[in-house]
Parts: C-alpha cells; structure tokens; sequence
C-alpha cells in the first residue's frame, strides 16, 4: 500500500488559496483544487484548536461527498489567536489595522488542522499544528503602507508571514513551523500520509527549505513524532 499511494496518490485540496496550493505543490504529489464554501463563523466559547479543527473535519468530509474524488482529499483550516481572540480574516482596512497594531511587538500563536479522507478505504486522519508567532515592533508607517497594498485583507490575523515587503513576523526569533504560518504545515502533511501508509515522493523538508529561504529547527522533531 506504501509504493501504491507514493506512486499513484493524488490529492484533493479542498481550499481556493494560492499559498496552499503553492505548498501543496512542493511534495511533489499531484494536486486538484476542488474549494468548498462552509460557515466558519466559531461557536461561542470556541477555542482556537478546536475551531481550525471542526472546520477542517467539516471541508473534507464536503468535498469527499460532493466531489467523489480519487486518491486522498485535503482540506486544512489556519486559526490566528491573540490569547483568547480569536483573529480572522479582516473585514476591512480598519480592521486590519486594528489587528496589526494589536499584534506587533508581541507573540500570539497560530493553528492549523489538517484533515484527510482516503477515499480507497474512507479513513480519516486529522493533525493539528500550532506555532507561536513573534512579530516585529514594525511602525505604523509601514502598517499602513501594507494595509494600501490591499495583502492583508486575505490573510488570517491580517498579514503573511512570506509578505517580503512587510516582513511582519521577528523570523530569527521564530522556532516553530514556518508554513503552518503560511496555512499548510508540510511536514504535519508528511506525517498524516505516512498514517495513511504513504510517503511523499520527494524529500519534502529539504523542498520547503529551498522554497521559503528559512532554515527549519522542528522537522526532525515533527517527522519523529508518532501521531
């Protein structure tokens, strides 16, 4: 079964973003966007975890039952929390600004579920990264250069990590998972696969590395861990 889904696997990826996709592409798996659209508003009392993990259960089972796929769906949700904020996308450049004020000079954390369906066999496998986010002590200046540029409004907690021009998160302080940030821990990716009886067929650690510019300390850890 490992050969048949390294050879063979492809995956579904229940999400219109490009970073996604972008990520996705980098594990050397073949990849079909297929977006869903679901309510993602949280439950009252909601925590940050069990959000990114509700909503991701919910867009994989959508896509698994709507687009009857082969091979293996995806769909990953990324939560922003500022203690108990909760922190989405902004509605508008003021909220953006507001949440970009809010954060800087401080660290807040990040979370991605990622939740699977083998469609061969209908198992489901669901993994939860979480990131602690430094971010810069930026002027406001730049906020609102940023903000003008119109990169914050599609972004989760207003910004992206890979945003060169901002350049939002302290990245030399940051020790945790770089594209968990971005909304895909890769090597989370790799360690749902393996549970499924897969591997990827390139070295994805090395691949992410070379595509973001960021040397990883957790892979080894990540890629250890049994789920």
């Amino acid at each position: 079964m490992t050969t048949e889904l390294k050879k063979t696997t492809t995956i579904t990826l229940a999400s219109a973003s490009p970073r996604r996709r972008s990520l996705l592409e980098i594990t050397g798996w073949e990849a079909n966007v297929c977006p869903v659209e679901i309510d993602e508003r949280p439950y009252q009392d909601e925590s940050a975890e069990a959000l990114a993990e509700r909503l991701a259960l919910t867009k994989v089972r959508v896509a698994a039952a709507n687009y009857n796929p082969f091979g293996v769906v995806l769909a990953a949700d990324t939560v922003v929390a500022d203690g108990e904020r909760l922190l989405g996308k902004p509605t508008d450049k003021a909220e953006a600004k507001r949440m970009l004020s809010s954060l800087k000079g401080r660290s807040h954390r990040v979370f991605t579920t990622l939740a699977l369906i083998d469609q061969r066999t209908g198992r489901e496998v669901v993994e939860t990264c979480e990131t602690l986010v430094p971010m810069r002590d930026y002027e406001m200046s730049e906020v609102e250069t940023y903000i003008a540029s119109g990169a914050p409004l599609d972004k989760a907690g207003g910004y992206g990590i890979q945003d060169d021009d901002f350049s939002p998160v302290a990245v030399g302080q940051l020790h945790g998972c770089y594209t968990n940030v971005m909304g895909l821990p890769l090597c989370h990716l790799v360690r749902a696969i393996r549970r499924l009886g897969g591997s990827p067929p390139v070295n994805v650690p090395q691949a992410c590395q070379a595509h973001i510019g960021y040397t990883c300390t957790v892979y080894n850890d990540i890629l250890r861990e049994q789920a």
